[in-house]
């Protein structure tokens, strides 16, 4: 049971309500949170709700795309960005899509029985921009900075810039229960840079520099990509098999790319 329970009002009274986010239980969607809560897996004492603090909008500023820390998943399915969209639709169903918040599922760690944090590969390929607060202040940082410390971090709002392609790809059979067992997400940026970066794996989500070095070849690149990951064993799947799976889902995005030029 929580000893105090916050509920601010707008994002500057978020922030000074999080403080250095000490003892502080931050709950967006609660699709993870509440359900840690009440199996006892989690004690909180003390509870931010971000229901009402005014962190859901998502805007669109030339090719610019920023999107609030409490938008829902859901809200990600129209924003036009190929591989973001099939995520989103590949995360869950669609109650806990409406429900879940996109800072909420960049914030997750690896769940005990099965992976977590479906967003946080496709954000790292489309080289997002994490705007947060917490002890010394607010700062605006690489996601790939984020994920490395993002205990103790209150995200405020996640932007990138619209790719010139992107793709997505997903291990998919029907025992999983919606849980995502592998995923890849490939974009191709207006410069003409390739970015891969995958999700399902023994820890957050991951860039791919060894298959986006060979990204010409996707043979070679499909190969590369497993020195660039951490695999488990979960409920869903082996590490093994995710190691023989990798490379196709490599080389099924590079394909996509490929044909959207």
């Amino acid at each position: 049971m929580a000893s105090e329970v916050l509920v601010p009002s707008s994002p500057a009274e978020a922030v000074e309500l999080f403080g250095d986010g000490n003892a502080t239980t931050v709950i967006g969607g609660g699709t993870v949170v509440v359900p840690e809560l009440t199996s006892g897996r989690l004690e909180a004492g003390r509870v931010l709700l971000l229901a009402n603090a005014g962190l859901d909008g998502v805007g669109v500023d030339g090719d610019t795309i920023t999107i609030g820390a409490t938008a829902s998943v859901n809200d990600l399915l129209d924003l036009g960005v190929d591989a973001l969209t099939a995520c989103a639709r590949n995360l869950a169903d669609y109650e806990i899509r409406g429900q879940a918040t996109v800072a909420g599922n960049l914030c997750v760690g690896a769940g005990a029985e099965h992976p977590r944090g479906d967003l946080q590969g496709c954000l790292l390929a489309l080289d997002a921009q994490v705007r947060s607060a917490g002890s010394g202040g607010e700062r605006t940082e690489p996601i790939e900075d984020f994920l490395a410390h993002r205990n103790g971090r209150l995200v405020l709002d996640i932007s990138f810039r619209r790719p010139a392609a992107s793709a997505f790809a997903a291990i998919e059979y029907p025992h999983t229960h919606e849980y995502t067992v592998l995923a890849v997400t490939g974009v191709r940026t207006a410069g003409g840079e390739v970015r891969l970066a995958a999700t399902g794996l023994a820890d957050h989500g991951t860039r791919l520099p060894s298959a986006e070095a060979a990204a010409g070849d996707p043979d070679a690149a499909g190969a590369a990509a497993v020195a660039d990951v951490e695999l488990g064993d979960d409920a869903l799947a082996s590490a093994w098999y995710r190691e023989r799976t990798l490379p196709v889902l490599v080389r099924r995005v590079l394909s996509k790319l490929e044909e959207a030029r």
